[in-house]
């Protein structure tokens, strides 16, 4: 995932003709299980990113005063607050073709 791809897109819910989102699967509901799941993968991936900027701040010896002066930390924090949220990363790679997927039960017939 790329932050300037990210910059561009809508930071808050649109509305999406739902008929465009099964297009690519024949089915609305597969669809939605497919953005769900790369969004939970966008999901994690942006956390495990956050955490490991802001491990670089945690010391054993914090205290109350200093967590709240860290003007670097909160810049960190508010960057990603004013990120796309996953599902809209998600809907956005999925309409665009950007997301690999496989159903093994369609594969199978």
């Amino acid at each position: 995932m790329s932050n300037q791809k990210s910059s561009t897109l809508a930071t808050s819910t649109i509305t999406r003709d739902v008929r465009q989102l099964d297009e690519t699967t024949g089915n609305l509901y597969e669809s939605l299980v497919v953005i769900a799941k790369r969004a939970n993968q966008i999901s994690s991936n942006i956390k495990e990113e956050l955490q490991g900027k802001l491990s670089e701040f945690a010391t054993s010896t914090d205290n109350l005063e200093e967590i709240f002066e860290n003007r670097e930390q909160i810049e960190i924090s508010k960057h990603y607050e004013r990120m796309p949220k996953p599902t809209l990363i998600a809907i956005d790679e999925f309409l665009n073709g950007k997301v690999y997927y496989r159903n093994p039960s369609k594969e199978q017939a």
